[in-house]
């Protein structure tokens, strides 16, 4: 059996998450705008989850924004980073996306935000999600789509090739909205609907996007990255090209993200 390729040094990521704890409310506003929205999906669902699960709580911005019209009984919040989870309120726990260590039909709701595009194994992890929800539960998560960062990818793709001649991985690559319906079929689920939003935040220079990644944990952990610290001149060209090339009438630089929702739902269990 082929074993997936591994893009992630899972390491990395929790070393990235460790060392933001301390300062991570300062970095947070976009995690917290997600973790807003999702919390007002699920209300119109109609539905009651005793039990739910959040893979990636972070320090727990969504179970803030979790009202009794959730239907939410009990949430369990999990992360890679103990020094994050710890923040959290309520219940949680250390546990990796890739290995959950959760039994069979454990939990009528399992959700994620912006958390699982670190995965080295995206299909396998969705089969354990599958594994854990009970017959009838609801899978619900927001991943990076593919245009997410497409201006800082551009711009250091251009300073590295014009200075050094190739190129080196430096953001990760993120999940197709097309594709993220066929990945949830194969892992079993049900009624799978994607959908994608583009948001653009403002900066005042790329610097302070540079350095909003860093605070947020969301430093690049490719396996295939470079090693040691970029060349300043690569750095300065790169900052350089962005302002040049995507500056708004204000002055200001806007970074896009961009959001895909996955929600899908396990079959209820036969009938006898």
């Amino acid at each position: 059996m082929n074993q997936p390729q591994r893009l992630f040094d899972r390491a990395r990521v929790r070393t990235h998450r460790d060392r933001a704890a301390p300062a991570f409310s300062q970095y947070d506003f976009l995690l917290r705008e997600l973790a807003f929205r999702m919390a007002d999906r699920l209300p119109d669902i109609r539905r009651t989850f005793p039990t739910a699960l959040e893979l990636g709580a972070h320090t727990g911005s969504l179970a803030e924004y979790l009202g009794p019209e959730a239907g939410i009984e009990t949430l369990i919040q999990s992360d890679l980073s103990a020094a994050l989870v710890t923040e959290a309120p309520g219940l949680r726990l250390v546990a990796d996306e890739e290995f959950l260590p959760f039994a069979p039909a454990s939990f009528d709701l399992v959700m994620s935000v912006f958390s699982l595009h670190w995965i080295n194994d995206l299909p396998g992890t969705l089969v354990q999600v599958f594994r854990c929800l009970k017959p009838g539960g609801l899978f619900l998560a927001m991943l990076p789509g593919g245009e997410t960062l497409k201006e800082l990818r551009a711009a250091f793709e251009q300073a590295e090739m014009r200075i050094t001649g190739g190129l080196s991985p430096r953001i990760s690559p993120f999940v197709d909205v097309k594709d993220a319906g066929s990945l949830l079929q194969r892992a079993g689920f049900t009624l799978p609907v994607t959908d994608s939003e583009i948001l653009t935040i403002s900066y005042e220079n790329p610097l302070k996007l540079l350095a909003d990644l860093r605070g947020m944990g969301e430093s690049s952990a490719l396996l295939s990255g470079l090693r040691h610290f970029t060349r300043r001149s690569v750095i300065f060209a790169a900052l350089d090209y962005y302002q040049r090339q995507y500056a708004e009438p204000s002055g200001r630089m806007p970074a896009t993200f961009e959001v895909v929702t996955m929600t899908a739902w396990k079959p209820d269990a036969p009938k006898a």
